[in-house]
């Protein structure tokens, strides 16, 4: 894994009204932060992703131009480096891992961003799948301090039918009886495997198996696809993580942020950072229906649909036509005044 930092919050108030002792934020940087911290951009991270996944998008010459920017793309509490339940001792280890909401990530990506680097303002806040409800968030916690965003394959609330996906991938993964109530001696291999499984029917569409795509890829057919991509994906995860990562994403909502009363269309209007929404057109749980209602709640606000058959997966850079569509958006919102 390429280099990432802490940055240590000290004993950390969630929303929730509990607190998370020696609560840490691990993130990465790229690029040099200008004199006037005028350059800084934030690319939080998405569902079971480290900083890794996103440095497709960043470097010198790409759409987040190491050139002329500084990146910062901090990891989700949950995700194995930052505070995790893999990571957290008793009494909030494991299962007991404390509930996390997409606001308590803002918020301590926002101390990062203010305390640590001194930036008042964000030239562009971005990111895929959770790191889109993080983009959506930051932009209505912190309307004059976010210049631009760009939600990618996510969403500003997590819908009903997202929320009943969830279920059933969590249905999958605690159904392994080696799970045993998240206090496991060893990983639930079978539950993970049927995780992963599971999800493998959601992350792609209908079009990308009626085409057989997976043999583009080199697998000659959908056991072996399964077994070399998707049962590795997920398979090296703890279950509590994943689980942790989960719950944040399934009460993520914008209309929550204290002021709005859980109005999420008051909160989307409140939004005035310059706003490029980037849905996958064969995405099955955040369908492009769902980001032409929030675009429609946002003064100004563009959807730019993405064509591929690559669903969900399209928002990581998986697709190369895909990508290439999403860096020519990118450099277009950010050479905009």
């Amino acid at each position: 894994m390429s280099a990432h930092e802490i940055h240590e919050l000290g004993d950390f108030t969630l929303e929730s009204g509990q607190v998370l002792p020696d609560a840490r934020l691990a993130f990465a940087t790229y690029g040099e932060l200008a004199a006037d911290r005028s350059n800084g951009i934030l690319f939080p991270t998405w569902f079971a992703g480290t900083h890794e996944a996103n440095e497709w998008l960043i470097g010198p010459g790409r759409p987040l131009d190491t050139d002329r920017y500084f990146v910062i793309v901090p990891s989700l509490f949950g995700n194995g480096l930052s505070s995790s339940p893999s990571t957290t001792p008793p009494p909030f280890d494991r299962a007991r891992f404390p509930r996390v909401a997409i606001r308590d990530n803002v918020r301590a990506q926002h101390l990062l961003v203010t305390g640590r680097f001194g930036i008042e303002r964000l030239r562009l806040v971005l990111g895929a799948s959770m790191g889109a409800a993080q983009t959506y968030q930051w932009a209505v916690s912190h309307p004059d301090m976010v210049e631009r965003i760009a939600p990618i394959t996510g969403s500003s609330h997590t819908s009903p039918h997202n929320q009943v996906f969830l279920e059933g991938l969590r249905a999958a993964l605690t159904a392994d009886s080696a799970y045993a109530g998240g206090d496991y001696a060893e990983p639930p291999r079978a539950g993970l495997r049927a995780f992963s499984r599971v999800y493998a029917g959601w992350g792609l569409s209908q079009a990308f198996y009626w085409r057989h795509t997976y043999r583009d890829l080199g697998f000659a057919g959908i056991e072996e696809f399964l077994t070399g991509v998707w049962e590795p994906t997920f398979g090296d995860w703890d279950a509590n993580d994943l689980l942790a990562m989960m719950d944040t994403w399934q009460h993520a909502d914008v209309g929550g942020t204290p002021g709005f009363g859980g109005d999420t269309e008051a909160a989307l209007a409140s939004i005035k950072a310059r706003a490029m929404i980037l849905p996958s057109r064969t995405d099955l749980y955040f369908p492009p229906e769902d980001e032409e209602w929030s675009a429609a709640r946002i003064a100004g606000a563009e959807l730019r649909v993405v064509p591929t058959l690559w669903g969900h997966l399209a928002g990581g850079g998986a697709d190369p036509e895909a990508a290439a569509f999403i860096g020519s958006a990118l450099r277009e919102l950010l050479a905009r005044p």
